[in-house]
């Protein structure tokens, strides 16, 4: 008995269709990668850098850092505050100004996020003289902050494991991070 033609070109037709489906799914991926990890649209841009080089510590416009599991982000009376002593004598502080007129309620949006099941304290980290940057990334070289993609179990307790290895059992126990 021999094959038919059709028979023959059926294995090839689904390796073909099977391919095709599986570069769809990676370029599918891909792009839903970029797109979790793009900054997210901000009300004004903010330059972070001009922040940082002018000497305005982070802890200034996130004071929840300090006793809060939130950093916080500045509200709009902060940066006005600021803003009002400043002359504006930039086309970017002209527009800051004239965005704060037009907006007197913005809101910024979060840019660092961890998932729920996540609970962090910005605290005990700062209390162990942990820089920002550590974390964040070197914002002082950011225009906009930019999530840090690298954030995961496996670099939070690598770094546990280098900071304070003599606390190692407790700061790799399940319920310190996950509540």
């Amino acid at each position: 008995m021999t094959e038919s033609k059709s028979s023959k070109k059926k294995p090839k037709l689904l390796w073909v269709i099977g391919g095709i489906i599986v570069i769809v799914v990676l370029i599918a991926l891909g792009i839903g990668f970029v797109i979790t990890q793009a900054a997210p649209a901000q009300p004004f841009p903010f330059p972070h850098n001009v922040h940082a080089t002018n000497g305005i510590a982070c802890l200034y416009c996130h004071p929840g850092a300090n006793r809060n599991n939130y950093a916080g982000l500045p509200t709009r009376q902060k940066c006005v505050g600021c803003h009002s002593n400043i002359p504006a004598n930039t086309p970017a502080l002209k527009d800051l100004q004239q965005y704060t007129r037009d907006h007197p309620e913005f809101v910024w949006v979060p840019v660092a996020y961890l998932p729920d099941f996540v609970h962090f304290n910005h605290q005990p980290h700062l209390n162990a003289g942990m820089a920002c940057e550590n974390c964040h990334g070197d914002v002082a070289k950011m225009g906009t902050a930019k999530p840090q993609n690298y954030i995961d179990m496996g670099y939070c307790l690598s770094c546990h494991k280098h900071q304070r290895p003599d606390q190692f059992t407790t700061l790799s126990d399940c319920s310190t991070c996950h509540k």
